[in-house]
């Protein structure tokens, strides 16, 4: 339907990359959805592309396939949303930590950001569009063997600034920062430990970790255009733990 207003969703598969796509899709936004693998069975979308970013990254053409895909899944639609979820985790202390799992973090939580902004600028551009990066309360308070982590959502966390200076009014850019969010992926790793999950909810304020439709409901809100005014902008959805101060006592 020309006209309608189109979204583009990556790390749909994910725990927050589905609570986003059902999001956007039941708002009347087409929805397209990119992950490693899948189709469009794996996720609430209207058109599914996988890709690996980390390809996408090393190679112009691939990236310029991808760019055909989407423009060709939106055949007329506005695309007045992209939404940088897709992330990878790697944790490591510094003796154990190898280079190229650094890189490939910088490559997929930074680098692929920077590359569908610039792969989808003018798209966006015409439709008055926005830029949502999913970050992480990682990029301003962290804990040991998230070096990797930590510094790519930093640096996402800049890039979001850069870009929304850069752009100025032709493209609004965001980031959502969020605390310990109750995923599949998180739950996994407190597998057989129920002590230890709830001692992370209590370590947040609101005494529980965020759901992803909350962070998806904000996303939604940000690409809006109930909120022109807003780009640059850092919104931490962390529960208030960035205001908790931790000591013995």
């Amino acid at each position: 339907m020309a006209g309608q207003q189109a979204v583009l969703v990556t790390g749909a598969c994910g725990g927050i990359g589905q609570s986003l796509c059902v999001a956007f899709r039941s708002a009347g936004y087409f929805t397209i959805a990119s992950d490693l693998t899948g189709h469009v069975g794996d996720c609430e979308c209207d058109h599914y592309i996988p890709a690996d970013l980390g390809q996408l990254v090393a190679d112009a053409g691939q990236a310029r396939e991808f760019t055909r895909q989407v423009k060709a899944a939106l055949s007329g639609k506005d695309l007045k949303g992209l939404v940088n979820n897709a992330a990878v985790q790697k944790l490591a202390h510094l003796q154990e930590l190898e280079l190229a799992e650094f890189r490939k973090s910088l490559d997929i939580n930074v680098t692929a950001p920077l590359l569908m902004a610039g792969l989808f600028l003018d798209a966006l551009t015409s439709a008055g569009g926005c830029i949502v990066n999913i970050g992480s309360i990682h990029s301003e308070l962290t804990k040991p063997a998230f070096i990797s982590y930590a510094t790519s959502k930093a640096a996402l966390q800049g890039l979001t600034r850069a870009l929304a200076v850069d752009l100025g009014g032709r493209v609004r850019v965001n980031i959502i920062q969020p605390a310990a969010t109750d995923t599949a992926m998180l739950r996994e790793g407190f597998a057989g430990d129920e002590a230890a999950l709830e001692a992370l909810k209590q370590y947040h304020p609101a005494g529980r970790l965020a759901v992803p439709d909350e962070l998806a409901a904000v996303a939604l809100f940000l690409i809006s255009d109930e909120c022109h005014f807003m780009t640059g902008s850092i919104i931490n959805v962390d529960g208030g733990i960035g205001g908790r101060l931790h000591d013995p006592q």
